[in-house]
């Protein structure tokens, strides 16, 4: 892998193997003031790899320190994200500021780096997440138009199930149950069926489960022979 050396000092030592990969966008005005924080001191943030818009990435912690990316989050039962994973930032301007669609450069620069992180440290594709999936109640990025799918056909990432769904017909409290189990944390009900739907199912995001809520995740839960390596 290419990439450019900016150091940040806002890193700290691991204290579990890396099993995670976590993707994020800014959320600031561009490549430059996204760059100024990630490296000051008294923002005390940070992540391994930037990923600029024209795929220039940027490296701004070893991979063998923890960098401070995820903050109180959780997933598969693991709560030191930051010590459990590698954090790839993605430039976008996000929600706030002008959110809009991942350039085609950006985003084959991320595939590059998301199959060889991958690889390396043999992260399963569960394990492939965004920032809105470990920290529901306060994230939302990489957002909606993040192209899970081009990572998933590449098994980077889980896929959305489209085949041979059924309706378990869970009410709520079991499809919380169940999101519980594959992943999410579940104590704010509705941001984690957001966060769900911002993942799995894009074009409609609500809040509310549905029929098709429940088919998504059922499949996801379903075990699989191949795995999701």
């Amino acid at each position: 892998m290419e990439f450019i050396e900016a150091p940040s000092p806002n890193f700290d030592d691991r204290v579990v193997p890396v099993s995670l990969i976590v993707l994020h966008y800014t959320g600031m005005e561009d490549a430059d003031a996204a760059l100024v924080r990630l490296r000051d001191p008294g923002a005390g943030v940070s992540a391994h790899y930037l990923v600029a818009e024209d795929g220039t990435i940027l490296r701004l912690v070893d991979e063998s320190r923890r960098a401070w990316h995820a903050g109180r989050s959780h997933w598969r039962g693991v709560r030191d994200v930051n010590s459990a994973s590698i954090g790839i930032e993605i430039v976008n301007p996000g929600h706030q500021l002008g959110y809009r669609p991942f350039p085609e450069p950006q985003i084959d620069a991320v595939i590059r780096l998301v199959a060889d992180i991958k690889q390396r440290y043999a992260i399963t594709r569960g394990n492939v997440v965004g920032h809105s999936d470990i920290a529901p109640d306060r994230k939302d990025d990489p957002g909606e138009l993040f192209p899970w799918g081009r990572l998933a056909r590449l098994r980077l990432a889980l896929p959305r199930p489209t085949k041979h769904l059924m309706d378990p017909e869970w009410g709520d409290a079991g499809f919380l149950l169940a999101l519980e189990r594959f992943g999410y944390d579940v104590r704010d009900p509705v941001k984690s069926v957001i966060a769900f739907q911002r993942r799995f199912r894009p074009e409609m995001i609500d809040g509310i489960v549905d029929a098709e809520c429940r088919m998504i995740l059922l499949a996801l839960l379903l075990p699989k022979p191949q795995g999701d390596d």
